[in-house]
């Protein structure tokens, strides 16, 4: 008698298991694609911000030169954090 119920507890101990690294694995897998998105996206906006400056008309203007640097910082800070998450 014993043995039925130790055997039936640790069956639906094994199915919640189961059930939980299956849910905890779809999560994970769920956000690696949100972060690779990311990262294609933001390689995108770099390559789309020096297509637009390709003459550097942004980068010398004082008041649109500071602007485009620090968007241009603010993406390559992104990019880093992307690029330690891949590595």
């Amino acid at each position: 008698m014993i043995d039925i119920i130790m055997t039936t507890t640790f069956g639906i101990v094994m199915l919640v298991s189961l059930y939980i690294i299956v849910n905890l694995y779809r999560k994970v897998d769920f956000l690696e694609q949100v972060i690779d998105s990311t990262a294609r996206t933001i390689q995108t906006v770099i390559k789309n911000m020096k297509d637009i400056d390709t003459l550097g008309s942004f980068e010398a203007d004082d008041e649109t030169g500071s602007m485009f640097k620090d968007l241009q910082n603010e993406i390559e800070t992104l990019n880093n954090i992307v690029e330690e998450r891949n590595a």
